[in-house]
């Protein structure tokens, strides 16, 4: 029989659910009908996808996982992809990239004093090795870290249509910049410079002004160093002299004081006439620009030709005002005093003319005349303040060092507190050896003097290693020249700045195609034990100029075979490194040829071995020169002759129209017809031509 299902009741809905309120028919949109305007997940058609519900969630069948789905979301988010996708790939293909015209104003680039090559590709968004190979065309080896320097910045910028401008830091603008109309100013006391040739009377001459014996100190008559002092004329005025060395080789220290002087005092020594540091003393005087006064000295000497002097210096466009020119001239004595007193007189006549005022109430700026380096005070530099008021405990800056005023001493050792205008003073406190012309100014702290040389140091880094190497021919040649030529190392140690310097440029001008002077080391103090290791590995001479070495350096030096060569005045130095450079050049080789023998006969002699029976055609033959046997055009043979005879005798020499017997070393294959020539070779040592700028006067003051 066949089961029977039950029927299931239909069962009541509660009145709470029969009652619910209908949703609100959504408002008719305007969007396209394509895309559904329901919150629900619906497919291709428009059917409620599987799983949808009416906001709540689904499970997407194609990635098997539950996903919520947020009503407020827009809906036509989930229209077609793919399709979303290429409409989206054809509207970005149909626009094409625009391209970036950078403006004017962005072609311009701001760069400091140097630049490297990456840096100065990424600011012209260029690569760098298109940077590398301009630089290549303009003859620059470089690499992606080499620093340039302004001048090839600015041309490899041209190349690619950029302008450079240089926004470097002007250091010597920012502390120049203080207003001097603004300051009080009050007068000043004449700085003049004592120049002339060697021995001609200038340290004498200020030594007769100074009342004192400085002269006697001076080696050789010379003065080694730039002094600075400060006198007091008859009328109650002060004058400060600058005494500068007078040899040829102290051009450097000369021009320095010439840049600091308002009066160059010309000496000329009446028995010698004008010489040529005199010329040279005269070109700095109109270099900077400052009136000359004459001192024709030496006028106690029986020698003495005034008239010559004067037209000796007509010949050098000096015309005095005897002869109707602008330039004073005194005849003076620097051992009797004659004319001194009239010289000081002209001197401040000429000051109260040029009307001579600096400010006082500035910060002090002005120059390092000298500078060395002391035991017990440590670097010590005279200085000359040209304007403001320098006090002790104020903060200096010179060239690279810097440092506090500890102390200031007159040019008479007396201690200051302040030093004004015109004034020379000796300062020590500094961190350093200052270079001498070096500028001084004073800062408001330590801070900034320290932030000032950390500037000038880096430049001066920068600017070293923005030097590049050319490619030429030229310069090839040159360098293959430099490679043949000898080297003569040496090391320079000296009392005080100015003397290393001098006698450094002195040195470099010692120019020779065969061998040059290499200055490995220049610096003030005593020799070191690190300046005989750096010789000991060099092979370098070191030059001690008024310094001694330490008691370690003098075993060291013993030890390792260096030599020390002291020496107190300058052109002694000279000479002596033109001596050594005259041992390295290779001597003049010279041929002389003494005369010519025909052989004419051969003997065979047992113990002699082959004899050549000789007639001296010209010349004559000697035993103890050197021969060369010729056959024809051949040359054959060359040494020396063992044996010369004149029939059984042994003679030293043979004249011309003699007949002889001729043994030469080594050689026994003589043939009739062969050619034996006497012949000498000499050597002669190369001499270096002295300069006439080194010579100094035969006579001394």
């Amino acid at each position: 029989s066949e089961r029977k299902v039950p029927r299931l009741k239909r069962l009541k809905m509660p009145e709470v659910l029969v009652n619910i309120p209908k949703p609100p028919k959504p408002k008719p949109s305007t969007q396209s009908p394509s895309r559904p305007q329901s919150d629900e997940k619906v497919d291709r058609q428009g059917r409620p996808a599987p799983g949808a519900g009416g906001g709540g969630g689904g499970r997407d069948n194609r990635r098997g996982r539950k996903v919520i789905y947020d009503r407020h979301q827009d809906s036509g988010r989930f229209g077609d992809r793919r399709r979303g996708k290429k409409r989206n790939k054809r509207q970005h293909t149909s626009q094409p990239t625009p391209v970036t015209v950078p403006k004017a104003e962005k072609r311009i680039l701001k760069i400091e004093d140097t630049i490297s090559v990456a840096n100065l590709a990424k600011q012209m968004s260029v690569k760098a090795t298109e940077v590398i190979r301009k630089l290549f065309d303009l003859g620059v080896m470089a690499t992606i870290n080499h620093t340039l320097d302004m001048d090839t910045i600015e041309l490899v910028a041209a190349d690619f249509g950029f302008t450079v401008q240089s926004v470097a830091f002007d250091l010597e603008t920012f502390l120049n910049q203080v207003d001097d109309d603004a300051i009080e100013k009050a007068g000043r006391a004449p700085v003049i410079t004592v120049m002339g040739h060697v021995d001609h009377g200038k340290t004498s001459l200020l030594d007769r002004i100074r009342s004192s014996r400085v002269a006697v100190k001076e080696a050789g008559g010379i003065t080694q160093h730039i002094g600075a002092y400060k006198v007091e004329t008859n009328t109650g005025s002060e004058v400060v002299f600058l005494d500068t060395p007078g040899h040829e080789a102290f051009t450097a220290m000369r021009a320095r004081g010439a840049k600091a002087t308002d009066v160059v005092v010309l000496v000329v020594a009446a028995d010698d006439g004008v010489m040529p540091q005199t010329i040279e003393a005269i070109n700095h005087g109109r270099a900077a620009d400052v009136p000359i006064i004459v001192a024709i000295n030496k006028m106690d000497k029986v020698g003495a030709d005034v008239d010559r002097v004067r037209r000796e210096l007509a010949e050098n466009n000096v015309v005095v005002e005897e002869w109707g020119g602008e330039v004073s001239a005194v005849e003076v004595s620097a051992k009797t005093g004659q004319g001194v007193d009239d010289l000081l007189e002209l001197l401040a006549l000429q000051a109260e003319v040029m009307e001579l005022d600096a400010a006082t109430g500035c910060d002090a700026r002005g120059l390092v005349i000298e500078a060395r380096l002391e035991r017990g005070r440590g670097a010590v530099a005279t200085m000359l303040v040209q304007k403001g008021t320098l006090r002790k405990g104020d903060y200096v800056v010179a060239g690279e060092v810097y440092g506090r005023v500890r102390a200031m001493m007159s040019d008479r050792s007396k201690e200051l507190l302040e030093a004004g205008p015109s004034t020379p003073v000796e300062v020590t406190g500094l961190s350093g050896i200052a270079a001498s012309g070096d500028q001084f100014y004073v800062t408001p702290d330590e801070k900034s003097a320290k932030a000032i040389v950390d500037h000038r140091v880096t430049k001066a880094k920068e600017r070293k290693a923005a030097q590049t190497t050319k490619v030429s021919l030229d310069n090839m040649f040159e360098q293959m020249e430099a490679a043949a030529q000898k080297d003569l190392n040496i090391i320079i140690k000296a009392d005080v700045h100015g003397s290393a310097e001098a006698l450094k440029q002195s040195l470099q001008r010692l120019v020779h195609a065969d061998v040059k002077v290499r200055v490995l080391h220049c610096a003030v103090g005593g020799v070191t034990e690190s300046d005989i290791q750096l010789a000991a590995a060099s092979g370098a001479m070191i030059l001690a100029f008024n310094v001694k070495p330490e008691n370690k350096g003098k075993r060291l030096a013993e030890d390792m075979d260096v030599e020390i060569l002291p020496f107190s005045v300058i052109y002694d130095a000279i000479d002596h490194v033109m001596a050594a450079m005259e041992g390295l050049l290779e001597p003049i080789i010279e041929e002389i040829v003494h005369g010519h023998a025909d052989v004419r006969a051969v003997f065979h002699i047992a113990k002699a071995g082959s004899v050549a029976g000789c007639y001296i055609t010209d010349g004559k033959m000697f035993r103890n020169q050197k021969m060369r046997l010729t056959r024809g055009e051949e040359v054959l043979w060359t040494g020396g002759c063992s044996s010369l005879k004149r029939f059984k005798d042994d003679v030293p020499e043979v004249a011309t129209g003699y007949e002889c017997g001729i043994s030469l070393e080594g050689f026994r294959k003589f043939r009739e017809g062969d050619l034996i020539e006497c012949y000498e070779v000499k050597k002669t040592p190369r001499k270096l031509e002295l300069p006439k700028t080194y010579r100094p006067a035969a006579e001394s003051e």
